[in-house]
């Protein structure tokens, strides 16, 4: 079984049955038969304007009256998913970060309660089994707990992290620990940041303060920006992409939850709307359940017919 196989198997579910009734007992792909399939897009919470999106692109292929059988109709409706989710034009098996940039940071944005924390602890677990050094900050200084639990994640881990008190400017964090990993040849720096801010003025003036810190050490830092979402949330998980892509330049997207969600269209769509491509995706509660995604993977298996009815 492959990885999404089980990842999405409440999304397939719902998706295929819908699109069963759409097609049932139809010999020609009529406005009725399109409605039905604009209607199991939008519940899998691929979102109005990507639904519309595909929908427009299957009419063009189609024609309005074309004779055209289940398996046709799912292949059509793969190729134009598939080509959304092609925004980054990488391969699936492109190195995920650029270890010729030493130490490569990547500030690692979201809500509180998406798994942000325990993203990062498994992200660095990961890159120590890869023989990389790793090295996390902690400035997600506004609740005790979140440093405490990333500490714990760190032990797990087997890194080091940068840690001041409660309170503290997180941007003096992300400073300390980016000059830190100079000093002891890091190759990756995770920096966690805030969860919640009071508004998008107050996200955008901490985050652009903690980017300007850590140029004075290191003047293209941060790397990348990660943000990471809960799939279950459906269509708040997409608003929050939205403000977070307004706030700050998201380079990059993780999904947690995928595996109990059956809103896993949300990915489609927020890759299709932000143009940001989705580089990690959590399949369950292990230190070792955070998975590279692999975009073709996920397609193939939103469309596999296999293991629905079970």
């Amino acid at each position: 079984m492959g990885l999404f196989d089980k990842g999405i198997k409440k999304t397939k579910e719902g998706f295929f049955q819908r699109l069963s009734r759409a097609v049932v007992g139809k010999t020609r792909v009529e406005d009725d038969v399109l409605d039905a399939i604009e209607e199991a897009l939008v519940a899998s919470d691929m979102g109005v304007d990507t639904t519309l999106k595909i929908i427009d692109a299957l009419e063009e292929r189609v024609g309005r009256d074309k004779y055209m059988s289940f398996d046709e109709l799912l292949e059509m409706l793969r190729e134009e998913i598939a080509a959304l989710m092609d925004v980054d034009g990488s391969s699936a098996d492109a190195p995920a970060f650029d270890f010729s940039r030493k130490p490569y940071v990547v500030m690692v944005v979201g809500v509180n309660g998406v798994g942000k924390t325990t993203t990062i602890g498994k992200l660095a677990f990961s890159l120590k089994a890869q023989g990389k050094k790793v090295m996390i900050g902690a400035a997600d200084t506004f609740r005790a707990a979140a440093v405490d639990q990333l500490q714990v994640w760190a032990d797990r881990a087997g890194v080091d992290m940068v840690r001041q008190g409660m309170g503290a400017d997180p941007a003096s964090v992300a400073y300390d620990t980016v000059r830190s990993a100079v000093a002891k040849s890091a190759d990756v720096v995770l920096i966690d940041t805030a969860g919640r801010l009071h508004n998008r003025v107050d996200l955008m003036n901490e985050l652009t303060k903690i980017r300007n810190v850590m140029r004075k050490v290191i003047p293209d830092a941060p790397h990348e920006v990660m943000l990471v979402l809960d799939a279950s949330t459906g269509q708040n998980a997409f608003r929050q992409a939205q403000e977070f892509s307004r706030a700050t330049d998201i380079t990059s997207l993780t999904l947690t939850k995928l595996d109990g969600s059956a809103k896993g269209g949300v990915v489609i769509g927020i890759v299709d709307q932000l143009k940001v491509p989705v580089k990690f995706v959590g399949v369950g509660e292990g230190i070792d359940d955070l998975k590279r995604f692999d975009k073709r993977a996920f397609v193939d298996a939103l469309f596999s017919k296999e293991d629905i009815e079970s």
